[in-house]
């Protein structure tokens, strides 16, 4: 399987694996495959394409959509008939431009531009895995008290989230559900938490919720059990601590098996299966694949917009905050154009330059969704961290390998957490900043549980402490800025509304 794409370049990292006792096993859950019928719109060697139509959502316009598409060769795989969005395979090259000129279709367009066979994330690059010996000297450096890996967790002080969880770790009645790579709940420091019933396989656009349909294929699938430890590894005398260790955790695995990405209707399930099943949160450290960002002057990006958008609204509705990474390509996404030459990533990329205002990065620029960015241990933006004024809501710990490193046991700059077979590695990313603030985010539901989505984002931002734009951001001392903040002390480009604090959000 291809490796997971970096956010594109939202997590940097080479796994550095701790293994504190011999690995535990587990087995790999198949995803779930819809069932395609062949159609006789649909030509021998036309390749088979996924599509999402958006309709209105009364049941006289979907049952009519319902029929169009089965005219113009498609075979609906699912339909969300509380929000009007019909995941859709074709073989007729037309189908798009059919089906949209189909009364009651208010978009539609293909979600991949590679034919089907039979997700991308947040981090940038590979893990760093410890050796044994390494993970034992870090053991002995380890603070009396402390989880045994805690004195490499310079994340958790920098946000003081080790002291606020002497005050509240978290409430078992909250649930942060990890839209992801699949989650290993077998790994000692997660199982504790982990909240099987809020946990599914949305691969294709359908929820698998049997057992263990949630966990990695394989080790390499190792994103979603990373992030998920950031945001509630227990406090239990093993390994690693989260950020909010006493509340729930849930999987949503949304990459594919084929190639890793994160396509449309995978996302749309996901958000939708969370909402219906009493999510309070949930953390999206990846972009929906295949663009980096969607245009909407073209049809199919459109749709795509159209379609995660109306699935996030939804779970907002019902009570799911959301929080996103920003990205990690250094990209101010207030600015008047950015160059994309990365998309589409599911065939041959293609170089354009668009507006950021126009063309955006889903799910982390739709509304109502909290763009996390990612600071170091000096608590500056991270090298690689997109950003941007009245994008960015607020930043959180996502490592910086390069040019901020901290005075621990291993002196890395990255963030460590749980891995697959009960492992820990450094990863670094706003692929780890995201369940940074999520774990924050989750200590404030449990404060606050009549808190709703707004009511929660404006408690995150009140808390937040903000350093301020830095005089000057020249990080390999070349004497050129590498990227410039805008905004004041208050609220500005980097940080948001500043910097997650989690002792703030229980006191």
């Amino acid at each position: 399987m291809a490796h997971l794409r970096s956010r594109r370049r939202l997590a940097l990292a080479v796994p550095v694996v701790l293994s504190l006792t011999a690995s535990i096993g587990f087995l790999p859950a198949a995803a779930s495959a819809a069932p395609r019928v062949e159609s006789g719109a649909q030509t021998a060697d036309a390749p088979n394409l996924a599509y999402v139509v958006n309709t209105k959502t009364d049941r006289r316009t979907i049952a009519s959509v319902q029929k169009a598409i089965a005219a113009a060769g498609g075979t609906v795989v699912t339909t969300y008939d509380k929000i009007g969005v019909i995941v859709v395979h074709s073989a007729n090259p037309d189908f798009g431009a059919q089906i949209r000129t189909v009364r009651g279709v208010q978009s539609a367009g293909a979600t991949r531009t590679a034919p089907l066979v039979a997700a991308g994330t947040t981090d940038e690059g590979a893990a760093d895995y410890l050796t044994d010996g390494e993970a034992a000297k870090t053991e002995a450096a380890a603070t009396p008290g402390s989880e045994p890996l805690e004195a490499d967790q310079w994340d958790l002080r920098a946000i003081g989230a080790d002291k606020a969880a002497q005050i509240n770790p978290g409430s078992g009645k909250v649930t942060v559900a990890v839209i992801d790579t699949g989650v290993d709940d077998t790994h000692p420091d997660l199982a504790p938490n982990f909240s099987a019933g809020q946990s599914a396989n949305c691969v294709g656009g359908v929820a698998d919720t049997s057992e263990g349909a949630w966990r990695p294929y394989t080790a390499e699938d190792y994103h979603g059990t990373h992030v998920a430890g950031e945001i509630a590894a227990a406090r239990n005398g093993v390994g690693v601590a989260g950020v909010a260790p006493g509340v729930k955790v849930s999987s949503i695995k949304v990459s594919d098996p084929h190639n890793g990405l994160f396509y449309p209707e995978s996302v749309v399930c996901a958000f939708v299966f969370a909402a219906d099943h009493g999510v309070e949160i949930t953390n999206n450290s990846y972009y929906v694949d295949p663009w980096l960002y969607n245009c909407m002057d073209d049809p199919d990006q459109k749709a795509i917009v159209d379609a995660v958008n109306r699935a996030q609204l939804y779970a907002q509705k019902k009570g799911t905050l959301h929080l996103a990474s920003a990205g990690n390509s250094n990209h101010d996404l207030d600015s008047d154009a950015i160059v994309d030459d990365t998309s589409p990533d599911d065939s041959t990329p293609v170089e354009r330059t668009i507006d950021p205002h126009e063309c955006f990065d889903v799910p982390t620029q739709l509304p109502g969704i909290v763009t996390v960015s990612a600071t170091g241990v000096q608590n500056l933006k991270s090298y690689y961290s997109s950003y941007g004024k009245g994008v960015v809501d607020i930043a959180a710990p996502g490592g910086d390998r390069r040019y901020q490193l901290p005075d621990t046991p291993s002196k890395d700059g990255r963030i460590l957490s749980t891995m697959p077979n009960n492992e820990y590695a450094f990863l670094q990313g706003t692929s780890m900043a995201s369940p940074h603030a999520a774990g924050v985010a989750a200590l404030l539901k449990s404060e606050h549980p009549w808190a709703g989505p707004a009511q929660l984002q404006a408690l995150l931002k009140a808390q937040a402490d903000n350093p301020g734009c830095p005089e000057s951001y020249d990080q390999d001392g070349n004497g050129t800025q590498d990227a410039v903040c805008e905004g004041g002390d208050r609220v500005n480009g980097f940080y948001g509304f500043g910097i997650v604090n989690a002792l703030r959000a229980v006191k």
